[in-house]
Parts: structure tokens; sequence; C-alpha cells
């Protein structure tokens, strides 16, 4: 695993970048951003630009893609999929922030263009009709237009076969409209199954390789999406998003280093991109890409490179135009920090963004909660489950954040109720939680929970002094996030706790062979038992 992480390393170091020192942006090549042959009508003085968009539309660099689009827009007015390619930029449907009222007037523009151009293609036209379905304004809601988005772009697939462009759109179509609760995950299988042939045949275009990681982001799927995740970044290596994207698998995977070697090299191309935004787009890449980064360091066990992304997060001068995929990191970074080493009285005194959306100050209030309870602070934490259960209820327009926010509150209702010496209560309330987690699939926009509902629930009951309970429910942590630090170490000590040394040995020697140097003490006594282990 870490070997592979050097070679990656090493292969991100060669790559050119996408802007020069002086903050100038240079014409990106097929090396940098991927290999995509979209046919259009368009002139032929605009084609290798054309096909430069669309490799930075394929890897979510919306600013870039927006600039390029709308040059070749300028350089031939009579492409109207240079106006399709800026709507396209607007369009969001994995993270929910794209600007729709501008998306809508690129799209309309798009759809007058192709109406007085003889020379635009049914195929181009077809292109235009399915994306207006996103920007309709019929009352009905974002996820009843990307359905309908989705539908018509199967439509133009099934009618041009050829194109494999059109499967490849359809493909990311699936993904976005896949049910959260879909713990099957059909429609991620479906993209798969268009996907992987199309990438045997084109492993250089970034688009494949990008959206076989989302449709594989998930506990079910995630080892089959790995020989993606290893090539993406070598694809479009100028690309931040590209460059961090692998991570997700490899966090599904456990494979810590692998993730910090990614969002490394992310981080530093987004920091690079900040330079010329006129948005918020480039510090939210950032942001995200700091997010896993502590999310791998702190199961590492790497505390002080975790506290060094937390300050650096907090040295940042504020941006305009931020969006959910920042704030969500703004908020998560420092409660991560503090929830998984245990900081409980610093976690009790974060205080949330104001500014940001419901299910971005949950994380905070979260945090307080279970840091105030177990500080005994029954007062800061029942402050916080208020504030939650307000939370949850001025985002019930989206049952999947609400139902989220509800999961966080039920962990600090139980904590509180363990802190108030009720642990039968407790124990029924954190089980509530991690059910109700449990039937939802994480949001594109996390690593993964702060900490797991389950997790919670094995804490309290290994506090409990039930050892055995709590040992078995660690082990079912561990299936969908293998290599859990917190996990592993509580797996390991609660086998020890119940006499099962087999299984104390099995979690010990795995602690001591994910983490990394001597901060964590858990590490220390990890490798002190599995030396044993291994003498005898």
């Amino acid at each position: 695993m870490r070997f592979a992480a050097t070679l990656i390393a090493v292969s991100l170091l060669g790559a050119s970048l996408a802007w020069c020192d002086e903050g100038h942006q240079h014409a990106l090549t097929e090396k940098e951003v991927g290999s995509v042959h979209f046919a259009t009508s368009c002139s032929k003085a605009v084609e290798t630009s054309f096909q430069r968009a669309v490799a930075l539309l394929h890897s979510f660099q919306y600013e870039q893609t927006r600039a390029a689009f709308t040059d070749i827009s300028k350089q031939d007015p009579q492409c109207a999929m240079a106006q399709w390619g800026v709507a396209m930029s607007h369009y969001h449907g994995l993270w929910h922030n794209g600007d729709t009222a501008a998306g809508r007037v690129a799209s309309r523009r798009a759809q007058e263009i192709a109406a007085g151009n003889a020379a635009t293609t049914a195929r181009e036209r077809a292109y235009i009709d399915a994306l207006a379905e996103v920007y309709k304004e019929d009352g009905k809601d974002e996820y009843t237009h990307a359905q309908a988005f989705e539908q018509k772009m199967g439509a133009v697939q099934a009618a041009y076969p050829d194109d494999t462009e059109a499967a490849i759109f359809h493909a990311l179509l699936l993904d976005v409209t896949a049910p959260k609760t879909d713990k099957t995950f059909t429609n991620q299988r479906k993209c798969g199954e268009i996907l992987e042939p199309i990438f045997a045949k084109q492993p250089n275009h970034p688009g494949v390789a990008h959206y076989i990681i989302h449709c594989y982001d998930n506990p079910l799927l995630a080892e089959k999406g790995l020989s993606a995740a290893r090539k993406y970044a070598t694809i479009a290596p100028a690309s931040a998003h590209a460059n961090h994207m692998p991570s997700h698998l490899f966090t599904r995977v456990g494979s810590w280093e692998e993730s910090v070697h990614s969002n490394r090299r992310s981080a530093e191309l987004a920091t690079q991109a900040e330079g010329t935004s006129s948005n918020g787009e480039a510090r939210d890449q950032r942001l995200h890409a700091m997010d896993y980064l502590e999310y791998a360091y702190l199961q590492e066990g790497r505390v002080s490179e975790a506290r060094a992304v937390l300050d650096e997060m907090n040295s940042l001068k504020p941006v305009p135009g931020l969006t959910l995929t920042g704030g969500y990191a703004l908020a998560a970074i420092p409660a991560r920090f503090t929830i998984e080493l245990g900081k409980w009285e610093d976690a009790a005194r974060l205080e949330p963004r104001a500014e940001s959306v419901p299910w971005a100050q949950s994380i905070t209030w979260m945090a307080v909660g279970l840091g105030a309870a177990h500080s005994k602070d029954i007062t800061r934490a029942a402050e916080a489950e208020r504030n939650l259960g307000r939370l949850r209820d001025a985002a019930a327009s989206n049952q999947y954040w609400s139902n989220q926010i509800e999961v966080q509150r039920r962990e600090v209702a139980a904590s509180i109720a363990q802190a108030s010496g009720k642990p039968d209560d407790a124990v029924a309330g954190m089980r509530s939680a991690a059910e109700l987690e449990e039937s939802m699939d994480k949001d594109a926009v996390t690593p993964g929970a702060i900490v797991p509902a389950r997790e919670l629930l094995a804490q309290l009951l290994q506090a409990q002094n039930r050892p055995k309970d709590a040992f078995a429910e660690y082990e079912t942590v561990l299936k969908p996030a293998p290599n859990r630090f917190n996990a592993l170490w509580g797996a390991a000590s609660a086998a020890e706790a119940a006499g099962d040394t087999q299984a104390a040995s099995k979690y010990f020697q795995k602690l001591a062979e994910i983490g990394v140097g001597t901060e964590r003490p858990e590490l220390e006594t990890a490798r002190k038992k599995a030396a044993m282990i291994a003498k005898n």
C-alpha cells in the first residue's frame, strides 16, 4: 500500500502544473487534463480548445471550464455547444451548489443558438435539450429535475450508441440520482457497467476514471474502483479534484498513506488556483482535500500533522463564495480533531459558524454535545441537543440532511443519558442513532461521519464494562469502515478484556501495522503486544 502511494507521489511530482509562478494560466495539454474526443459542429479553430474544456468539465474544475467555454463562445459565437458547456459548468449535481440562475441563462442561450444555426446537429440539440431539464422553472425540486436530466441523457446514449461521451455523462447522472437509502447501490452498479468497458478502451479519459470512483464510493463496491482511483491522478495531474478523488476510495478501504498523498497534492494545486480564482471554488477544493487529509492523518495516529491541518484552516483569510463543500470542511476538521482524540473540553468549547447551512452547523453542535457530556457539563450538552433539534427541523425540506442531523441529536442525547447515570437509556438511544445512520450512505462531500454512531455505541458498552458486546459492535464498525484507528484499538482492548486473546492479537497487530509515529499512546501499547504475540 505504501509502495503504491510512493509511486503515485513520484508521478505527481513530475507532473506539469496548470498555473505558472505568476499565477497566470497556460493552455493545458492532454498530458495535464486527460484525453477527450467530443465531436461538435463548431469551427475547426476551436476544436482543440473544446476538447480541453470538456476534459476540465469531467474533472469538475468548474471555474476553469467556464472560462474555457466562454472563450470558445467568443471565438465562435454560433457554437451552441460552447454555451452548453458554460451551463454544464454551473450544474454541480453531486454537490448541490451550482449557480442555477447563471446556468439557466447559458442553457437558454444554447437553445437559441441551436435554433438559429442549421449546422447544429441533432445530437448536439439532444445534449442541449437534456440539460435544459435541470434549469426548468416549473416548481419542481432539484432531484426531480436531475431525474429528468438522467432519463434524457439515457435516451441520448441509446440514440447515439457510438457516442461514448453521452454514455459517460449518463453514467455520472445515474450516481447523481441514486437514492441515499438504496444500500444495494443499483444505480451505481449500472454506472459501473457503462463505464468499465469504456475505461478499457479509453484509459486516459478523465471522466471515465473519475465517475467510476464516484459510482464505487460505497462500502460494497469500493474495491472494484481501486484501479481507476490509482490511474485518475496520472490522467489529469494538473487538476486539484483529480488528485483528490482517488482518496474517496482509499478512505473506503482504509488505505491512509495513499489518501495522504492524494490530498496533499490536491490541496497544493487548489492553493495555487486560489491566485486566479474569482469565486470560492478553489478554496472549496482546498478545504475539501484538507478534510480528507485530516481524516487520514487521524486514522494513522499522526497527531501533529492533523493539528497542522487544523491550524492552517484557522489561519486562512475568508473568501466569498464558499459552498457546502468548503463550509462542511470548516466545521468537520475541528470536530474530527477533538472527537477522534478525545479532547472533550476542547470539543465543548467549539462555536458553530453562523453563516453556514444547518447540516454544517450541526457538526459543531454534535461535537459540542459529545464533548460537554463527556466533561459532565450537562447544561452545555443539553444546549447542543436543543440546537440540533432546531437545525433538524430547519433542514426538514431535505430529508437526507434532516435525518443526518437527527442521528447527531440522538448521539448527544445518548451521551447525556450516560453522563446522567442512565446506562440503559444511553445504549438504546445510541443504538437507534446507529440504525438510522446506517440506513443511509454518506454524502460525497465527506470522507465519513465525524465518528460512526456504532463506534460511539461500542464505546458506551465498553464504558459500562460490557467488553464482549462492545467488541461485537467494533467489529461491525470495521466492516464498512476498515482501519479506523479508534475502532481497531477498541476492538483489540475489548477483546482482551473479554478474554479473547486471538481476536485481541489480530486487532493489536492491525493497529500496529497502520499506525505511524509515537504520538498516540495506544500505538505504543499495540506494538508491544504485537511484538509479544510474535515472540510467542
